[in-house]
């Protein structure tokens, strides 16, 4: 028979890592992890992130030029400006680009090749029609006819 003192109380917890790498203990069952979006952000809008995030470096002075990024990051000073040109794209389609959906298997919908004509023009609402018609049959491709018509 059991001794009528034992008293037994059960309730969740789950672990998790505190400072230092702690193990801490928590009450309640443990909250779902967030879902990860299959697939990758796409090449274009991880350089716009950077170009943005380069020229706020340069603002604060954190890094002097864009001469020093390149040393930095051991790339060319042209590689450089190759990035920086996208903070000439007009605002809406550097949002765009930044919000590009993820890509599985297949290739991004916009290449950093195709995109330089657009930054090449310095008006934006020429950028814009380029911008259109670089993504307009919703593929992100150029066919061939239209890419001659954007040459000057």
């Amino acid at each position: 028979m059991k001794d009528m003192h034992d008293v037994t109380i059960e309730f969740p917890v789950h672990f998790t890592r505190g400072t230092a790498g702690r193990k801490e203990v928590n009450l309640g069952v443990e909250p779902a992890a967030p879902a990860v979006e299959a697939g990758h952000v796409p090449r274009i809008a991880r350089l716009m992130a950077l170009a943005i995030r380069f020229e706020e470096l340069v603002r604060t002075g954190e890094v002097e030029s864009h001469a020093d990024l390149a040393r930095l990051g051991q790339v060319t000073r042209a590689r450089i400006s190759q990035i920086m040109d996208l903070l000439c794209l007009a605002p809406d389609i550097q949002e765009e680009l930044l919000l590009l959906s993820r890509v599985e298997r297949e290739r991004d919908a916009v290449s950093e090749h195709e995109l330089r004509a657009v930054c090449a023009v310095s008006d934006w609402r020429e950028q814009r029609r380029r911008w259109r018609q670089l993504v307009g049959d919703g593929s992100g491709r150029c066919s061939a006819s239209e890419k001659s018509s954007q040459m000057p």
